[in-house]
């Protein structure tokens, strides 16, 4: 059975963690871990919090997170060599979404995002975000139309004009040729 197309689209649901992280390799011979960062939620973490490496439940105390050239230097307990920090490579660095700093104004987790009803300034809806697309400029968002086709839309204020997560809805202006007429 398929939703009647005013019933709004199944929205990503709120995540528990958020990954700021990914562990690239040990560094040193103390348990130091070499973090490449994926969120500048990252900056947010203090010794003495908890951060959750891979698919592991139980959190690990931070000891200390510094910069490291563009990466990060993270020092957890219970890691005290290079051996121990080898078993962590590759492993996502995640945090409680309530222990994460809050976003500034303007600013949007993924999760935020994806689901949301897409509508033009003039009322007309074009579908529903699914995919958020990182480009090197900016990212992009996918939206299914209500036809089934796929548009890109670019994340810059020319096009995206208000982000609603409460309502659950994306205003958004067309720029010239960004869209079929047969969308």
């Amino acid at each position: 059975m398929s939703s009647a197309p005013d019933e709004p689209k199944p929205r990503a649901r709120r995540p528990q963690h958020l990954v700021v992280g990914r562990v690239v390799r040990p560094h040193g011979v103390r348990g130091d871990l070499l973090v490449e960062p994926l969120s500048e939620v990252l900056d947010s973490i203090q010794p003495g919090g908890h951060v959750f490496l891979g698919d592991r439940r139980r959190g690990f105390p931070v000891v200390s997170l510094r910069r490291h050239a563009r990466k990060y230097l993270l020092r957890i307990e219970g890691c005290n060599g290079r051996d121990e920090a080898e078993s962590f490579r590759g492993e996502e660095l995640r945090v409680r979404l309530e222990d994460a700093a809050p976003l500034p104004p303007g600013k949007f987790y993924r999760w935020q995002v994806i689901g949301l009803r897409v509508v033009t300034e003039d009322g007309r809806r074009l579908g529903t975000v699914r995919q958020i697309l990182e480009t090197g400029a900016n990212d992009v968002y996918a939206v299914q139309g209500e036809s089934g086709k796929e548009i890109l839309l670019p994340a810059i204020t020319s096009v995206i004009r208000k982000i609603d997560p409460e309502t659950g809805e994306m205003r958004v202006r067309l720029m010239p040729g960004l869209l079929d007429e047969e969308a």
